[in-house]
């Protein structure tokens, strides 16, 4: 095609999470500017969480996300619990790593199946791929359903779970209780397994990223609920440094800040957490991945749905694992009593790091809140391939190019209502 002047615009961004836009423009054969447009309107829950209980951010912010409210629960109880001095007894810390496991469960089958998939197999949602291949959306769905169910056990409902409180949870079930729901996982590791060998039979574009990579990090298992935080460049720092490597910055086009990590685009995310953590999943995940092409590391992003399938066989088997092991704790919460001081925590949502900040008055009351979550610290590396993607492919139509731009966000299953922040407004009146 010739170089000429190109815009390329889509109003609604289909098959993501929330509300967005893209708008491209090319001039003279080379890409002028690449916008990620997130035009939600902020949602203030930083501010609102101001003069709040330290008891209740757990269910106040799992309300930013429907998908993954247990991240944001996980990530204010480790906030609170270290601003109080407070540790989890090792019981309840794996029940909270495995409710945490069926968020990835459900999370990853709703990527893979209903948003993602359909980009590979032609077709244009999962409505459509379900006329033609009902057994694969059926298998899809039973995954999602599995980890609803692991949600339901321990949280009490799979959407904005009710159970989690600071210091654990409100009741716990007995090990004989968790007989049907062992059953239930047996199968979907199947339907895992399955999910990554009939994904490595797709088609991939080549990309590669050259983006420093971050993600949590725990020593002899791989990171879900906790960690520190660990980079491909070499960093390696604790949740009370995040903010002193990680700047946000308002962008004019979007609600959501962007953020870098020292000075620097960088990525977190699946891509993220097997690059730096592959060596830590189980026998099987490992295996699976290596059926599939993957190596020690992925960098290609329109490879994370095989990722995600990984970390799919790796969340089943690692439920099944806590279940066999499962003892109901004699107790379903320690006690988090207030005290004046500042917390800082993270854990591994399915697209990222999720990082928040708690600062409490000694009569627990919050002081401060800030919440990082992993689509707001993804942009600028998204816009970045965005560009990359364009500038190799300028000899296709428009349609055809912005058809790969938007597969090309859709590889990172952008969360957009969580991004969406605050603005600084400059009001001038004359």
């Amino acid at each position: 095609m010739s170089h000429r002047s190109r815009q390329l615009k889509v109003s609604s961004l289909a098959r993501v999470e929330g509300e967005g836009a893209l708008h491209v423009r090319i001039t003279g054969g080379e890409v002028e500017r690449v916008e990620l447009n997130i035009y939600e309107p902020p949602r203030f829950f930083e501010a609102f969480l101001r003069g709040r209980a330290h008891t209740e951010p757990p269910d106040i912010t799992a309300r930013i996300c429907g998908i993954c409210p247990v991240a944001y629960q996980t990530s204010a109880c480790n906030a609170i619990e270290q601003a109080c001095g407070v540790t989890l007894d090792p019981q309840l810390a794996d029940v909270r790593r495995l409710l945490y496991c069926g968020e990835w469960i459900s999370s990853h089958a709703l990527h893979i199946y209903l948003l993602h998939a359909p980009d590979f197999l032609g077709h244009p949602d999962a409505i459509s791929l379900a006329t033609r291949h009902r057994e694969i959306v059926e298998r899809g769905l039973a995954l999602k359903k599995a980890g609803n169910t692991l949600l339901e056990t321990f949280g009490g409902r799979a959407i904005h779970p009710v159970n989690v409180r600071v210091g654990g949870f409100y009741s716990l079930p007995t090990r004989a209780e968790l007989t049907p729901l062992a059953e239930v996982l047996r199968r979907a590791l199947d339907d895992a397994i399955g999910t990554v060998r009939w994904a490595a039979g797709f088609e991939y574009p080549d990309l590669e990223l050259d983006h420093d990579f971050l993600a949590a990090y725990e020593p002899g298992r791989y990171a879900i609920a906790d960690g520190t935080l660990r980079t491909t460049s070499g960093l390696a720092f604790p949740p009370r440094d995040f903010s002193a490597h990680v700047v946000e910055a308002q962008v004019p086009h979007s609600t959501a800040l962007h953020a870098s990590l020292d000075g620097h685009r960088y990525l977190t995310g699946p891509l993220a957490r097997y690059t730096l953590n592959s060596a830590q999943l189980s026998a099987t995940a490992r295996q699976v991945a290596a059926e599939a092409g993957l190596g020690g590391e992925c960098r290609n992003p329109f490879r994370s749905i095989l990722v995600r399938g990984v970390e799919l066989v790796y969340a089943v088997e690692e439920a099944l694992r806590l279940i066999d092991e499962y003892e109901q704790p004699a107790r379903p919460s320690v006690d988090v009593p207030p005290r004046a001081g500042i917390g800082h925590g993270i854990s591994e949502a399915p697209r990222g790091t999720l990082y928040h900040r708690y600062e409490l008055d000694d009569g627990g009351l919050i002081r401060a809140a800030d919440i990082v979550p992993p689509t707001s610290q993804n942009q600028a590396a998204i816009e970045d391939d965005l560009r990359r993607v364009v500038s190799g492919n300028l000899d296709l139509d428009d349609a055809a190019l912005t058809g790969l731009c938007e597969r090309t966000i859709r590889n990172y299953d952008p969360c957009i209502s969580c991004s969406a922040h605050f603005l600084d407004i400059t009001w001038e009146r004359r």
